[in-house]
């Protein structure tokens, strides 16, 4: 009988409290979805300023619930109300203008800068994988074939002609080079997405797929240099390439940083460190895409309007010298005038 009544009692104060209290819970509930939807602007000024008052309300309810032990569906209820009315007043707010300011002005290149070693290594496969792609080329001339996909040869192969292939370089309608530019931006895409997916393979993929692409690379090059026209390939190449190609480097780079985190963690567990070095990568790769846009639109324009190799180059050298200036020049710049 007294269980009973002490069981009667419970439920009468807990039924008592939610009568007092619940239409405050309720109406701070609906302010807060209003708000998170849209913007404060979807409030009167009234409800504005009824924000906080509610919000106390809540926390008031919230530490009378948990020190008489009532409903823990309704301590747990009133615990998340309070913490979604907690970020909203007072986490840091930020508009869509200033996320994208702070990921171009800091979040961006302090992710370059935290890869830069992952970054060498990714270049340095590149150059030993061209030098390789060149070796084997010269050596045998069926290697050609190989590595590079009949497709996008259209017939060009080291047997060609030195006139044939000038024609590629300098012929602004010619469909193979209409055909290989748009190859170039697809292929290079398709690497700078593998190399970084990949790499969660202990960054054995990563590896690999850069040797590749720098493979290919260098057996372009060796039937272009046989032929005496390597300085007029690299001059085409060079007004998108040096954007691209820096482009997979850090997508191997950030390949390379999750797959290294989980062969060796340290004090870590592998999740937490692949978590860790996510966080890293991703940034990176997010930079990644904007890139490969950039080298989109300089090969579209340049391909057509620009045939002069001396300002091939100088276009290309300084798209380089602009990466490596916002990445790993401008802390020290801004901090400096700071």
């Amino acid at each position: 009988m007294t269980l009973s009544a002490g069981t009667d009692a419970v439920r009468q104060s807990l039924a008592s409290f939610r009568q007092e209290r619940e239409a405050d819970w309720k109406a701070f509930e609906a302010l807060l979805a209003r708000v998170e939807k849209r913007a404060p602007r979807a409030l009167s000024e009234d409800e504005l300023l009824s924000l906080p008052l509610l919000y106390r309300s809540a926390l008031s309810s919230l530490s009378v619930a948990r020190a008489t032990s009532l409903d823990s569906a309704l301590i747990a209820y009133l615990e998340a109300l309070c913490l979604r009315g907690y970020f909203y007043l007072y986490g840091a707010r930020r508009s869509l203008r200033t996320r994208i300011g702070d990921f171009f002005l800091h979040d961006w290149p302090a992710a370059i800068r935290d890869l830069w070693r992952e970054v060498w290594a990714s270049v340095a496969l590149t150059v030993i994988g061209a030098i390789a792609g060149y070796w084997l080329v010269a050596s045998d001339k069926r290697w050609y074939d190989a590595i590079i996909a009949p497709s996008l040869a259209g017939g060009r192969n080291p047997d060609s002609s030195a006139e044939m292939l000038r024609s590629v370089l300098y012929g602004g309608g010619d469909h193979f080079l209409s055909g290989f530019a748009a190859y170039l931006f697809t292929h290079n895409t398709q690497v700078s997405i593998l190399a970084f997916a990949l790499g969660f393979g202990f960054a054995v993929p990563s590896v690999l797929i850069i040797l590749m692409n720098g493979c290919m690379l260098g057996a372009i090059f060796q039937i272009y240099a046989a032929k005496g026209l390597g300085f007029e390939l690299g001059g085409w190449l060079s007004i998108h390439g040096t954007t691209e190609l820096f482009a997979i480097a850090i997508a191997g780079a950030a390949g390379m940083r999750i797959g290294t985190s989980i062969a060796f963690p340290g004090e870590l567990t592998r999740m937490a460190a692949a978590s860790r070095a996510g966080r890293v990568a991703a940034t990176a790769m997010v930079g990644v895409v904007v890139m490969l846009l950039f080298a989109g639109l300089l090969e579209g324009i340049g391909r057509q309007t620009i045939t002069s190799d001396i300002a091939r180059y100088s276009i290309g050298g300084g798209m380089l010298a602009l990466w490596i200036s916002y990445f790993y020049l401008f802390r020290m710049v801004r901090h400096g005038n700071g």
